[in-house]
């Protein structure tokens, strides 16, 4: 079915089921007014970026967007009131159809409300210990800041990205890891905004691989702008870095499904160590989808950095990821590697996040 007709009946669903059990004659009357704008402006989301104006085509999209937010949010809460409503028909209770159906929009309003504070601040520091067997003393401590899928686009410009720069840069870490999404958008409409990442600080440098999203928006491009902006970006290969004494492999692949955009691209976690010395004393990758770690484990890498999952945005969508990633968010174990799965430093579509808070993660190495 055409996704626009989709909407429309959707939305035709969710007025049937609310409107007609919402007290007096002013509140269906504003709800139908709220589902209506919240139809028309859902496919500029996606439509309004073709706009000529780039101002124009941003303004759009932050309305589609939060049209979208919202509507995921009613559609949502008006399938749990159905459930909810089903369940309690064996029981003798008061009526609850009026106030549920009340219910639903405002809460789904609080949600959007909420939802866009948390998706447009600053992404909080995550700071996460990982233990490391046989660690050599110099690289004790060693900190690694990662952002991850921050999606410079529409709805994230350059003030948004100055912002988590100057909190990476607060940190002082021994490196900075970018793992992937970056942007949503071509090169020519974005370059200004992801700018303030030349600012970034740290003692070994910044570090990035592709995401997804980078295959989308012209991967070659933002490849070589990046690395004029003084990062290293790693394409199934490593870098050796020296520390006190002590040497850290920093690999980075290509994301998972490179290959389908770039066929040289395709993600090779085995490639990315070849001739690392194997005296190293630790050995990190960069990659963007938790799912690279089996080649990784087998590739015989310490520890993965990973990004995509966004740790679900917001409620229900994180119960989905699963089923497509071995790992939503947080550190996990997959034989002897470590894998690190950050909720990501911005959104992705509706400026939402609820339950899963972004974060800018600052991994320390410690001896096991």
């Amino acid at each position: 079915m055409n996704p626009l007709w989709l909407s429309v009946l959707l939305h035709l669903f969710i007025g049937w089921r609310i409107a007609p059990q919402l007290p007096g004659t002013l509140a269906p009357l504003a709800f139908g007014a709220l589902l209506l704008l919240s139809a028309l402006l859902s496919p500029a989301a996606f439509m309004g970026r073709r706009a000529r104006d780039r101002r124009v085509a941003d303004r759009w999209s932050w309305a589609g967007m939060l049209a979208l937010g919202l509507f995921s949010m009613l559609i949502v809460l008006t399938l749990l009131r159905e459930l909810l409503l089903l369940a309690l028909l064996p029981f003798d209770l008061p009526p609850l159809a009026a106030p549920s159906a009340l219910a639903v929009p405002a809460l789904a309003l609080l949600g959007t409300l909420l939802g866009l504070l948390n998706a447009r601040r600053t992404a909080g520091v995550r700071r996460v210990d990982v233990p490391i067997a046989g660690l050599p003393p110099a690289l004790q401590g060693f900190r690694i800041a990662q952002i991850s899928d921050v999606h410079v686009g529409p709805t994230v410009k350059a003030g948004y990205v100055q912002a988590i720069v100057d909190r990476v840069n607060r940190l002082q870490a021994d490196a900075v890891a970018i793992t992937g999404d970056l942007v949503d958008g071509r090169v020519a409409d974005l370059q200004q905004d992801v700018a303030p990442l030349a600012g970034l600080r740290s003692r070994h440098g910044s570090f990035f691989v592709t995401g997804n999203h980078e295959y989308y928006s012209g991967a070659l491009e933002w490849m070589a702008l990046l690395r004029r902006l003084g990062l290293k970006v790693l394409n199934n290969e490593h870098v050796l870095i020296e520390h006190e004494g002590a040497q850290l492999v920093m690999a980075g692949v290509a994301d998972y499904s490179a290959h389908h955009f770039e066929p040289s691209h395709r993600s090779d976690p085995r490639a990315a160590l070849a001739g690392a010395p194997a005296t190293a004393g630790l050995r990190v990758l960069l990659a963007h989808q938790p799912r690279s770690a089996e080649a990784a484990a087998e590739a015989g890498f310490d520890v993965q950095l990973s990004g995509h999952t966004h740790g679900g945005q917001f409620w229900p969508w994180n119960l989905f990821v699963p089923l497509q990633q071995p790992f939503t968010a947080g550190l996990h174990r997959l034989r002897s590697l470590w894998v690190y799965t950050s909720r990501g430093t911005g959104y992705w579509g509706p400026p939402l996040r609820l339950g899963a808070p972004s974060e800018i993660s600052l991994l320390r190495f410690v001896a096991a």
